[in-house]
Parts: structure tokens; sequence; C-alpha cells
């Protein structure tokens, strides 16, 4: 009888995925995104408060996809060299570099330059991520260690967004803003001490090879780059509308930042009660259905962006933006299943890299769409997302997800 707790909680840990250095990840990925998400999704209203125009506001989320393009592959390169642990300490103390300059910025200029560095985190990150995942899981359980991890991420964003908004309404616009990115700065700075402290870091192989980029594309499997297109165009679409929405509910639909804050929330409620029933189906029956919802809701999510006159109907937009996370624990665990050793972290860098670099222009293109009709620039995104949908359930067969 004694036992029967420990093995309870074994097989609970075993269930949802939960090794050690999964559960550090995890930790220090949910206390960074509690002080992000205070005030990133208010950052175009900022900008905007800092003097941007609409085009410097559609160049702000194409410098986000370039960098998180461009750092992809360097990120999955020093990865696989110093392993997660160090890699993913480094990477969280220049992004707390990049939180300061946000708190000192006195114009769009200077804030901009923080960007260069606190993408460092949001992309560099993301291999390091994957291969620990990849690297201390079996592939039947990849599915549910990228849900929990999705989870604990997203928790923070039912609670943060609606305390920045709340900031911003008693504050004002900047003062909000800047106790935002002050909060930031000190949990990033705790989760870097927390990784480099607690981590278990496995012995790394001394790999003295150095490949390019050319030649780990051609160690990319056909299954993988089918995904890859499908999921190109369906982020597409996705990122010509990201930037706007924002300024589509307070400028045009007369909301408040609360109460876009609240609508964040929904979102982020709905995703989540989505990861793990979603995760174990993906891991017991395979990964193809849930991707294909996945690009559908991407699709359905803009266009009812697009066709909505009024604030009350809103909501059902974002539960659809949340349903987008149904297949994304299976379509990461299949990115991970297809990327094998011993240069996991470089095929998914490049896989990301060729990503966000094709979706760099989307948001230009989004805010040049903006000034023609701002519902434009959602029915297009949709249009384009739903390409991606019907390019990966012609190419990616049930057999190879």
């Amino acid at each position: 009888m004694g036992k029967s707790p420990h093995a309870l909680l074994k097989r609970i840990t075993d269930w949802l995925a939960l090794e050690r250095n999964i559960i550090i990840m995890v930790l220090a990925v949910l206390v960074i995104t509690l002080g992000e998400q205070m005030w990133q999704k208010f950052v175009p209203k900022y900008l905007e408060a800092l003097g941007a125009s609409t085009l410097i506001i559609g160049l702000y989320g194409s410098i986000k996809l370039m960098l998180g393009a461009f750092y992809q592959y360097p990120g999955g390169v020093i990865s696989d060299k110093l392993g997660a642990r160090k890699a993913l300490t480094l990477f969280s103390i220049m992004a707390t570099a990049g939180y300061i300059l946000y708190l000192i910025s006195w114009n769009w200029e200077i804030f901009l330059l923080g960007t260069f560095l606190v993408m460092v985190w949001d992309s560099m990150s993301q291999p390091a991520l994957f291969s620990l995942i990849g690297e201390v899981l079996k592939k039947r359980q990849r599915a549910m260690g990228f849900s929990v991890q999705s989870i604990l991420k997203r928790i923070p964003i039912i609670i943060a967004p609606p305390l920045g908004g709340l900031l911003i309404m008693n504050l004002g616009l900047i003062e909000g803003m800047k106790i935002g990115f002050t909060i930031t700065i000190l949990l990033t700075m705790f989760a870097s001490i927390f990784q480099y402290k607690f981590y278990t870091q496995r012995e790394r192989r001394k790999d003295s090879i150095t490949i390019s980029l050319l030649e780990t594309s051609k160690m990319m499997k056909k299954e993988l780059k089918y995904l890859l297109i499908a999921d190109i165009l369906a982020r597409f679409g996705s990122y010509m509308a990201s930037q706007y929405i924002v300024l589509y509910i307070i400028n045009i639909l007369g909301g408040s930042s609360l109460d876009f804050g609240l609508l964040v929330s929904v979102q982020m409620a709905t995703a989540i009660s989505t990861y793990l029933p979603a995760a174990k189906m993906a891991d017991m029956y395979g990964r193809r259905p849930l991707i294909a919802l996945t690009f559908t809701f991407f699709s359905l999510y803009t266009l009812a962006l697009g066709i909505t006159n009024t604030l009350a109907i809103v909501p059902v937009s974002f539960i659809l933006a949340g349903l987008r996370e149904v297949g994304e624990p299976a379509r990461k665990a299949l990115i991970v299943d297809l990327a094998e050793d011993p240069y996991r972290g470089r095929i998914i860098g490049l896989y990301y890299l060729i990503r966000e670099l094709i979706g760099f222009p989307a948001p230009i293109i989004g805010g040049l769409l903006w000034y023609f009709n701002p519902r434009c620039t959602f029915l297009l995104a949709s249009i384009i997302s739903s390409i991606g949908l019907l390019l990966f359930l012609l190419k990616v067969k049930e057999k190879q997800a």
C-alpha cells in the first residue's frame, strides 16, 4: 500500500511525458511567457504611441519574422554543440538585454533595435526545445511532451494580457507597458539562473564536422518538405493578419485594451482545452487528421475576423483562433519524428528558417492591404491559408504522418 501513491505519480508523469529536463524546460518557458504576454499583444499600439505609422508596425512584424527565420538555424547549431542547458540559458540572458532596450526606448527606432535581442529567446531556443523533447522522450510520448509544454506556455497567456490591459487602462499606455517590461526582465533573469542550475546536462558527442545549409537540406525527408510547404502557406496568411488584429479590435470595432486582453484569454483557454486529448490521439492514431484540422482553423479564424462587423461576435473568431492549436503538438512531433539525429537541431532550425524567411513580407503585404481596406487583409489571409490546407491534404498521406 505504501508504494501506491508513488506508483500513481509515476503513471501520471509517464502519461504526461514529464521527465526532469522537460519539467525544467516548461517551467522556464512558463515564467518567461508570463512576463512577455503582459505587453506583447499591445506592441502595435505602443509603437503607434511612439510615432510609428501602420507600415512601420508592419515592418516590426516583418522584422520579427526575419529574425525568427535567420535565428533558427544558428540556434540549432548551438543546441547541437552546447546542449540544452547552456544553449537555453544563453538565449534567455540575451533576451533579457532586449527587454532592457524595450524599457529604455524613447522612440520606435530603439524599440525595433531591442527586437533583435528579444527574438533570440523566441527563435534560437526553438530547435533546442525540440531537440530536448526528441532526446529524452520516446516517439509515442512526443506529441504529449509538446502538448504539456504548450499548455504551460499558454496558461500565462490567459492571465497576463488582461493584467497588461488593466495596467494600460489605469496607468496609461506608456507607463503600463514599461511596468510590463520591468516584470519581464526580472522573470527572465530568474529563469536563466533556474535553467543553468537545474538542467541535467547530457554528454554531447564530440562532433567536429561542420555541414552546410545545402547539406542539411538534403537530410530533410520528402515528407518533411511537403509538411513545410503546407505550413508556409497556412502561416503566411496568419502573418499577414496578426499585427493588425489589435488595431482592428480597438481602432475599428471600438474595443478597449481590456476587451482585447480578455479575447486573447478566450483564445488561450480554448487552445489549452484541446491539447491533452489531441496529443494522446496523435500519439496513438497518427498525426495527419489533427494537423489538417489546425490548417483548417487557420483559414477560418481570419475569415471570421474579415466578415465581423461588431465586437459582440468577435469572441467566436478568437475561439477559432484557439482551435488552431488542436494539431500543433502533432505537427511538432511529426517534425521531430522526421528530423533524426545526429543533426536534429540543424534540421529543425532549417525547417523554421525556411518557413519564417518566406513569411517575412507577409505583415508588410497585410499593411498595404490595410490602407486599401482592413477587411481585405483578413480575407486574403484566409484564402492563402486554405491553399496550405489543400496542399497538405493532397501531399501528406496517412502513412507519412
